[in-house]
């Protein structure tokens, strides 16, 4: 039975990560090294220096094939190559320390969230903001005057976003989306990508690492060289965290000749493997509030 419900993970993309180092059809860079605390300070000096490609109406082109280089998905922080994980440094690049700033009590939430739920691949529901863009392997961005669209595979299932860059406002408070409402601009050469109004029902990592409905994230998609884009994300929620910390990590263009993006075929609520999960009783992680988290915290410090 143990083995079964490994291999269900494992089809889920709950386990066993395909290693950064198998993907090896990336093109060259003037920032190298994947490690974010030693790519970032590279790509954002190469950057200011860097002239990219601009589409008709005077933007900087990022269509094309990425691949993300980071094992986010599975940890945020730090973590070893074992039989579960590809392993890791820290995306997290402020705090300088690479750990996430969690509250006392979300992080003592977040271990009792990885012992009991499951993560959101299991039922194949959406990874959420920035979620999406670590869940997958492989990217497809394309862009009008008007609209970013980014579609990826592997690991998540609808990974695919699309992102209006016509100023319009975001959309009401009372509506909650799994990838959140997400609005587009340009700061110079950087593509700044601003998202509310999220629910709150998904992992950060397979850690546990979590959030609620009112985190607020701003991402930065800024080119390096023809072939590499920085990637940051500012999480902020003090339900949570004790103050917004930022992600980073490189994508690089795909070099392999006639790839494409690949549909992983997956369906919401996932009823098949959800029922042997249920039976060995596995429940999908449901979320927290932002009054939920407020109660939880006030508990936890009276008992203190």
């Amino acid at each position: 039975m143990i083995r079964r419900i490994a291999l269900a993970l494992a089809a889920a993309g709950c386990l066993f990560a395909i290693p950064i180092a198998a993907q090896n059809f990336i093109a060259r860079s003037v920032c190298p090294d994947d490690n974010p605390a030693v790519f970032r300070p590279c790509a954002l000096a190469a950057a200011r220096a860097f002239t990219p490609p601009k589409t008709p109406d005077g933007r900087p082109d990022l269509s094309g094939l990425w691949r993300r280089r980071s094992a986010a998905f599975e940890d945020l922080e730090a973590h070893p190559k074992n039989p579960d994980d590809g392993g890791g440094p820290s995306v997290v690049v402020d705090p300088a320390d690479g750990k996430v700033p969690m509250q006392p009590w979300a992080d003592a939430r977040r271990l009792d969230n990885a012992a009991k739920y499951l993560h959101h691949n299991a039922a194949c529901l959406p990874a959420g903001t920035p979620g999406t863009m670590y869940m997958s392997g492989l990217y497809n961005i394309d862009q009008t005057s008007s609209t970013i669209a980014i579609i990826g595979e592997q690991l998540s299932p609808h990974p695919y976003r699309a992102i209006p860059l016509d100023g319009r406002a975001h959309v009401g408070s009372a509506i909650a989306l799994w990838n959140g409402d997400s609005r587009g601009r340009w700061d110079g050469n950087t593509l700044v990508i601003d998202t509310t109004n999220q629910n709150g029902r998904n992992y950060l990592d397979q850690r546990g690492r979590f959030y609620t409905e009112q985190a607020h994230v701003v991402e930065r998609f800024t080119p390096v060289d023809a072939d590499t884009l920085l990637y940051e994300a500012t999480i902020d929620d003090a339900n949570v965290y004790t103050r917004p910390f930022t992600i980073a990590f490189p994508f690089r263009r795909n070099a392999l000749k006639n790839a494409e993006v690949w549909e992983e075929a997956c369906y919401e609520a996932n009823e098949g493997q959800m029922i042997l999960f249920r039976n060995n009783g596995f429940k999908v992680y449901p979320g927290i509030t932002a009054r939920e988290a407020k109660d939880l915290k006030t508990a936890w410090e009276s008992r203190r």
